[in-house]
């Protein structure tokens, strides 16, 4: 007998498809890896990332004219909404009930969705981290996604789970770390922020460039190896993110703080392609 979570009607195909149009909309990268992706999951993860884009634009929308009173109503309203969509199954909101159904299928429950909220509410208060606040803040934003995303690939399973967690964890702080070393111009000048504990931006240099990727690479050579070992529905597409963050690092890695401090860097499309061509190939042969 098919249930209701796996009934599929026109409106869960619409918050699919904005889903999708999320994905496409926001991250280059994250679309490409999302179309490597076992039909299986993908729907699933661009779920999860439309909750993670939306939730993001509600506190770093720099255009909207909000205070920032209204920023956490909206931000609190969200999170409202998606913890009753997952205990009833269906929300008003396209991005919470897809969100919602996906987080019902997989066990995606408060023990990471919270976190997740909470960092997101942290950037509209802290503007300077010390350690402690830095790792809960990676943890809630970064680190329970990739678990989120974990929870997907093994299909709900707890053992499965439990083998692969520090790995993917592992990953998720790795992409957050980039994008906030890649992106230290943007949270400096139009953000007033500093993720980094101790950083200076007025005194960034390359020693303390060299220290943030030094730590970044342990977080990616720890995921790579939890990589190998997931199933074949998504290994290729987390494969081909990793080595899009890693090959990130590398050119952040080439490039003069002086620089960085001033300028957003990127993967141009043909590297990317590349990329892509390579984890496919190394995938045939396994």
């Amino acid at each position: 007998m098919t249930t209701h979570l796996e009934r599929t009607t026109d409106y869960d195909r619409a918050a699919r498809r904005t889903a999708a149009a999320v994905v496409d909309t926001y991250s280059t990268s994250f679309g490409w890896a999302c179309r490597l992706l076992g039909p299986s999951v993908r729907d699933h993860v661009r779920a999860v990332y439309a909750l993670v884009r939306v939730a993001d634009e509600i506190v770093d929308d720099v255009v909207a004219d909000l205070t920032v009173a209204e920023r956490d109503e909206l931000l609190t309203g969200l999170e409202q909404e998606v913890a009753l969509a997952a205990k009833r199954g269906y929300s008003h909101n396209l991005v919470a009930h897809g969100f919602a159904r996906t987080a019902r299928r997989f066990g995606i429950g408060a023990d990471l969705v919270d976190p997740f909220f909470a960092s997101m509410r942290t950037d509209l208060t802290v503007t300077v981290h010390d350690a402690e606040s830095f790792a809960r803040y990676v943890h809630g934003s970064a680190e329970v996604v990739g678990l989120m995303c974990l929870r997907i690939f093994v299909d709900g399973a707890d053992g499965a789970y439990a083998r692969r967690a520090a790995g993917a964890a592992r990953l998720g702080a790795a992409f957050q770390k980039v994008n906030f070393l890649r992106d230290l111009a943007d949270d400096v000048d139009a953000r007033g922020r500093s993720y980094f504990p101790g950083l200076d931006p007025a005194a960034f240099d390359d020693a303390t460039k060299d220290l943030l990727l030094d730590d970044i690479e342990a977080d990616l050579a720890v995921a790579q190896r939890a990589i190998l070992d997931l199933p074949r529905s998504s290994r290729v597409a987390v494969q081909v993110a990793h080595d899009l963050f890693a090959e990130l690092t590398r050119r952040l890695r080439a490039t003069p703080a002086a620089v960085l401090r001033h300028q957003r860097l990127r993967v141009p499309d043909v590297a990317k392609a590349r990329l892509v061509a390579r984890a496919l190939a190394g995938e045939a042969v396994r």
